[in-house]
């Protein structure tokens, strides 16, 4: 599911899209109706998670970046204001993403660089999208789940920070292995996002 986009292209559309309304689901001409992720994608946009680059375009395998993830679940969240700004060095007053970023912050879903900054505009990693997620449900009071690493021969790739989340990523049914592999520094898509929100909203069962 992987692909690779140019660093400019993934900046230039995330922002656009963002910055759009969302467009009917249905109504993305780039979302094919038989495509894996459609039926997640065309929810996203309805529920106003997610919208697309223009009224009939999502780009579904752009990559994900860290303003992109907080933003929609600040949305999800219902766009709460927090406290003050989020005073990273990166992040201005006006920018789409600055009420996201200080809300991500403020709740301990996202945090800085460790140079003042919050690199909005990095693309995330599969095991950095888990972690993500992860601090979402740890601030909603949902109790960790403990998947199994081990049954993916690629788990030692996984980053110690990220473990924690990538166990309750994969218990919880959110992230799925290929080939036996589970890919952490695999780039996240858009469309893997928003299936990952449609997991997100459907428990894994047992």
């Amino acid at each position: 599911m992987k692909k690779k986009w140019t660093a400019l292209a993934c900046a230039l559309s995330l922002c656009v899209g963002l910055a759009l309304p969302a467009a009917a689901a249905g109504t993305f001409v780039d979302v094919p109706d038989g495509a894996w992720y459609a039926a997640e994608v065309n929810a996203a946009a309805e529920k106003g998670y997610m919208t697309g680059v223009d009224s009939t375009h999502f780009y579904p395998l752009n990559n994900v970046t860290r303003a992109t993830v907080v933003t929609v679940l600040w949305r999800m969240e219902g766009k709460p204001a927090a406290a003050s700004a989020s005073g990273f060095s990166d992040v201005a007053a006006d920018a789409w993403y600055a009420s996201a970023v200080a809300w991500a912050k403020e709740k301990g879903i996202a945090d800085g660089n460790g140079k003042g900054g919050f690199d909005p505009d990095k693309n995330v990693t599969r095991q950095e999208l888990a972690v993500l997620l992860t601090r979402y449900d740890q601030y909603k009071g949902v109790k960790l789940a403990e998947g199994a690493l081990n049954l993916f021969s690629d788990a030692n790739q996984i980053s110690s920070w990220a473990k924690e989340g990538m166990q309750h990523a994969i218990g919880m049914g959110w992230l799925e292995g290929s080939g036996g592999k589970i890919d952490p520094n695999g780039l996240a898509s858009r469309a893997q996002l928003a299936v990952l929100l449609d997991r997100m909203a459907t428990p894994a069962a047992g």
